[in-house]
């Protein structure tokens, strides 16, 4: 098998160099923050710590964490650690939970950032004979950016649709022969929807690959792309907080995605007590940016529910994977007292045949949480006949209780009913937020 490699010395490093790597990032990083950032001076003399007190990686858990609320009460310039004048860019979060977390970029942040893309493009089988299509937003989302400069550095020829349009994305892929597709899921799966009622089948493509991320999706839906354009669908994972997409991706192999551990400092912790866990245990992901200059984030938590493993990966990395991302700490619904993720209705929607075109209502009625899914029909499955819906709506709502171990009521709907995203979709309407209720 042909190993592709962007880095190779880096990609392969031995283990032991790796964790050498780190500790020297580590040591020398936590001093630069420390002199550089008050806010987070003042959160480590809150706990007593000083730089000379990380000596080697395991004196990370004597850090304090950092969350999101930090960088919104650190907005805009709280958590900046160099002089304005040696920032080139920023790029900022969607704000849509509340105010805005603005990150900072050197022109060295900017390079480390756009080779971990690049990275990932040449493991998904991209060089500078392809021609990338970058269907994720520009602008302030770090999507587009990221893998723009990525697709660059590797030399392939970009094309820098940005998000929407579907009819032009179609036209520009199908007449330059775009080879690698970049993107959200939800949109690839819109993209190859319609391609198909366009009359196109999926060998007319001359895509190989994809490279989707910025929101969950299951090994279900990972297959019907595949399917539905003729592709193999590669994962990608980042976030504004630490850089963009490329913090980790995945490999040919695709059983987890590798963490580009010469930048990036992975733990797993307990998401209650903030214990850091052993390799293998499933938990909160945090994160150390090792070596950024403008935004450097110590014990980042993501909020991602996931497993870190270093077992051997036929790629020939050496870079621990983590798992695709179970659910967040965050975002998980609690409903009726039952935990419940939108993936796993995604999963079970999936294998039972039906689109990944849902969205879910959450409410609060008379003290008591109700829970709808809506679930659109393929229009070779469309009936009008109440029996027949009736019937299908059954079955689905027992293998949905038989996964969540809760009854939500299924409301089958006809196709295209549910507005499509050209972006992140929406899956969750939750209205008990709008009552005050902590969820």
């Amino acid at each position: 098998m042909q190993k592709n490699y962007y880095q190779p010395a880096a990609e392969t490093m031995q283990v032991d160099d790796i964790k050498k790597l780190q500790e020297e990032k580590l040591i020398k990083q936590v001093k630069y923050v420390y002199d550089n950032v008050k806010y987070y001076r003042d959160l480590m003399d809150e706990k007593g710590v000083k730089p000379e007190d990380i000596q080697c990686l395991a004196d990370i858990s004597k850090l304090p964490f950092l969350t999101k609320d930090d960088l919104r009460e650190a907005y805009p310039y709280g958590m900046l650690a160099t002089d304005l004048k040696n920032c080139v860019r920023i790029q900022s979060t969607s704000g849509t939970t509340g105010k805005r977390v603005v990150a900072f970029y050197t022109q060295n942040d900017i390079d480390m950032w756009e080779e971990c893309c690049a990275r990932a493009i040449v493991a998904a089988g991209g060089s500078n004979e392809d021609v990338v299509q970058v269907c994720y937003g520009y602008g302030l989302f770090t999507g587009g950016p990221g893998l723009n400069g990525g697709s660059h550095k590797v030399g392939s020829l970009t094309l820098p649709m940005s998000s929407g349009n579907t009819n032009r994305q179609i036209q520009f892929m199908m007449d330059l022969n775009a080879t690698i597709l970049c993107c959200t899921p939800s949109y690839a799966a819109y993209i190859g929807e319609s391609l198909k009622e366009q009359g196109y089948k999926p060998e007319d493509n001359k895509l190989k690959a994809g490279i989707f991320g910025a929101e969950p999706w299951t090994e279900e839906m990972r297959r019907d792309i595949e399917k539905s354009l003729g592709i193999k669908a590669y994962d990608i994972y980042g976030l504004t907080e630490t850089s963009g997409p490329g913090v980790s991706f995945e490999c040919e192999e695709q059983t987890g995605m590798h963490i580009n551990e010469d930048h990036f400092y992975a733990e797993i912790i307990d998401p209650e007590t903030g214990e850091v866990l052993p390799e293998g245990s499933k938990g909160e992901l945090v994160f150390t940016s090792l070596d950024k200059e403008a935004f450097p984030l110590l014990r980042y938590r993501t909020r991602d529910i996931t497993i870190l493993t270093r077992e051997k990966c036929s790629c020939g990395r050496t870079f621990i994977k983590m798992k695709k991302p179970m659910g967040r700490s965050d975002d998980m619904m609690i409903i009726r007292g039952v935990n419940v993720f939108p993936s796993q209705i995604e999963a079970v929607l999936l294998n039972k045949g039906y689109a990944p075109n849902y969205q879910i209502l959450v409410d609060r009625v008379n003290n008591t949480d109700t829970f709808e899914i809506l679930v659109e029909m393929l229009p070779e499955d469309f009936s009008d006949t109440p029996k027949v819906i009736t019937k299908k709506e059954k079955q689905l709502q027992a293998a949905m209780k038989e996964m969540l171990g809760i009854n939500p009521t299924i409301r089958l709907v006809a196709p295209k009913s549910i507005a499509r995203s050209e972006g992140k979709a929406v899956r969750v309407i939750d209205n008990r937020k709008k009552i005050g209720i902590n969820v």
